[in-house]
């Protein structure tokens, strides 16, 4: 993984790529249009967007993050990332395939033109939320020469989600150095590649997301303020860990016997937050991330409150990749993963192409956090507190053994990322 040095903002990113393949060819040559320029969209456009809509990526992140938790370890995704390759691909389905993977992203029975729409207002939302803060989601399709895609899946992955498309020679290297390549600018150099040379000859199509942020915290952390002190394993001791301290008035939450939560804002908006979760001594982080959901975030949003106390938090770096085939599959995207049984006849221009299937989704993440920052977010109405102390007395909150965090933006609800630390790494 690369870092960039000198720089003192802390990035964020994830990346998700989904490989088509066949078990036939047989199609006429085409080339791919440049990606349509996306505008500002107009004022009764922009009222159009359906909040409610919008939430159903969240719930997706949960139950993705809940399939893929096993015990302590670090792992991190971009709900953001899967969800928006997954949106694209969707619109190349057909039949049971696009009915299994609306039910999978929560909008079964919702038009595809409405869900496309409310995805391309909720990214343009995104990345106006903060001058301060560096938000880029971007798309892009890679097709192996000869190979036919129908106009209106190009067109809706161009008019939706801004995607780049580009047909390659798939048998050269150079193919794979130049979506590499898009990677690598797409992500500031911290994930320099998704794909590996050779190319499987049965892979006809790459829909590539990636998602990068970088940002201040609105209060930074005094670096010499910054300790080395032992995070707590449930197996083993982690020593000589960095460990930033800060007092101050924070937006903070605590339920009885179940956790400690605090909200870091970023940029000068305070649009998007970082929300740390800490599970009191006991209780698993695994029994934590299994209770999950959209209905209970929603619910602790509104019942942080202002509270003076002292939080240390570890510096941490963390590095993820995955293959998300079987976890999908498990929540009920199987059918697009058969190529037998997928029906991608939208996508396709030919007649054998209900043989186009799903062989695999990929994921990558990455992540940094220092003193100085990592995202910006938006602070929350206080309607309910939940406590065992009383509101005068000053908590401290000691990130010394696992814990759960993620990065939300206010103004849309959507959760960029989220992830579990269960070892600090440097």
């Amino acid at each position: 993984m690369m870092k960039r040095k000198g720089k003192k903002t802390i990035p964020l990113v994830g990346i998700c790529l989904l490989l088509l393949g066949l078990l036939l060819v047989g199609c006429d040559e085409v080339e791919a249009d440049l990606p349509v320029e996306i505008s500002e969209p107009a004022p009764e456009v922009l009222e159009s967007f359906d909040q409610e809509l919008a939430n159903r990526s969240n719930q997706f992140g949960f139950q993705m993050f809940q399939q893929l938790m096993e015990g302590e370890e670090n792992k991190m995704i971009s709900p953001t990332s899967i969800y928006t390759a997954l949106a694209m691909t969707m619109n190349g389905a057909d039949g049971e395939t696009r009915e299994a993977m609306a039910k999978t992203l929560e909008v079964a029975g919702v038009d595809l033109e409405t869900f496309n729409l409310n995805n391309k207002l909720r990214h343009y939302l995104l990345q106006e939320a903060d001058e301060e803060v560096t938000l880029r989601i971007a798309n892009s399709l890679w097709m192996r020469e000869g190979i036919s895609l129908k106009p209106a899946f190009i067109h809706n992955n161009q008019q939706y989600y801004s995607a780049v498309a580009n047909a390659l020679d798939f048998s050269t290297a150079e193919a794979v150095e130049r979506i590499n390549q898009w990677v690598e600018d797409s992500t500031e150099g911290l994930i320099e590649e998704i794909v590996e040379y050779p190319i499987d000859p049965q892979t006809i199509l790459f829909l590539i997301n990636a998602v990068y942020f970088q940002g201040d915290w609105t209060t930074a952390f005094d670096p010499d303020k910054t300790t080395e002190e032992t995070f707590y394993r449930s197996e083993e001791t982690l020593e000589g860990i960095p460990f930033m301290n800060r007092q101050d008035e924070f937006l903070y939450l605590e339920k009885e016997e179940a956790f400690q939560a605090i909200r870091l804002p970023y940029g000068e908006k305070e649009q998007m937050a970082m929300y740390v979760f800490l599970p009191w001594e006991g209780r698993s982080l695994q029994s934590f991330v299994d209770d999950l959901s959209a209905e209970q975030w929603e619910k602790w949003q509104h019942q942080f409150s202002r509270r003076e106390g002292q939080l240390k938090l570890p510096r941490f770096t963390m590095a993820y990749e995955k293959s998300l085939k079987e976890a999908l599959s498990r929540m009920g995207m199987e059918i697009a993963f058969d190529p037998a049984q997928a029906d991608f006849s939208e996508m396709v221009s030919w007649e054998q192409g209900e043989n186009v299937f799903i062989s695999d989704v990929k994921h990558k993440s990455f992540i940094e956090v220092e003193e100085t920052g990592t995202e910006a977010a938006a602070v929350t109405s206080v309607e309910v507190r939940v406590t065992s102390m009383p509101i005068d007395e000053p908590f401290q909150m000691v990130v010394n053994r696992p814990f759960y965090f993620m990065i939300h933006d206010e103004e849309t609800n959507e959760i960029l990322f989220m992830g579990t630390v269960a070892e600090p790494k440097q």
